[in-house]
């Protein structure tokens, strides 16, 4: 019942938000991952980290989703850290259990030191509720890490979400519409410091000719 009713909702919003990305072009395939969405997979890899990648590929566009995106045999580390660095948005989807995950917290830790663009999602879980907590398994300094992104995430305006009295058309068409507004400001934000670098060049060259 609950998964024919989200199907449903899934399809309503790819209605509603055809006019708003209109004029908005997918992202080039190159790189192949343009929205990075981090998530803790127990709590939402079924619900809103899953939905998020289906709809968001339905739309043309390539997130990158561990379940969806890598094959057997691929190593962890080598298959996202590289995947984070070249994306264009962060998604990172918190639930109660995310700050149990080391891997969610690296991802997150890259994200944020990457300058990367995150949009939060505070599913089932309050910001305040969020902390990292020592298990003895990570060094001082990658607990340090930890915390310090996500008290930065934590400052970011989000969206919130409670799967069980939400609306998932609702929250579909705002978590997309906001994930694309992001895309395009990462966008033009390289093409402008892509123009700043090549007049600064183009200027370099021509004050050397004289």
């Amino acid at each position: 019942m609950q998964r024919s009713m989200i199907s449903k909702s899934l399809a309503s919003s790819t209605q509603i938000l055809r006019p708003l990305i209109r004029g908005i072009p997918p992202s080039n395939p190159k790189p192949p991952c343009d929205i990075f969405i981090n998530h803790r997979g127990v709590d939402t890899k079924r619900t809103i980290a899953g939905l998020l990648y289906q709809h968001l590929s339905g739309l043309g566009y390539h997130p990158f989703l561990d379940s969806k995106s890598m094959k057997p045999g691929d190593n962890l580390f080598d298959k996202i850290d590289p995947t984070i660095k070249n994306c264009r948005v962060g998604v990172a989807v918190f639930s109660p259990r995310y700050c149990e995950s080391y891997f969610c917290l690296h991802e997150l830790a890259l994200m944020m030191e990457y300058k990367k663009k995150v949009v939060p999602i505070f599913c089932d879980v309050k910001p305040s509720e969020l902390r990292v907590k020592d298990n003895g398994t990570c060094s001082p300094k990658q607990l340090e890490r930890f915390h310090r992104s996500v008290e930065e995430a934590k400052n970011i305006v989000g969206l919130t979400f409670d799967t069980s009295n939400g609306d998932w058309s609702e929250f579909l068409t705002n978590a997309t519409e906001t994930i694309l507004g992001n895309l395009v400001e990462a966008e033009e934000d390289e093409k402008y410091f892509k123009h700043n670098i090549t007049n600064y060049y183009e200027a370099n060259l021509a004050e050397n000719s004289n």
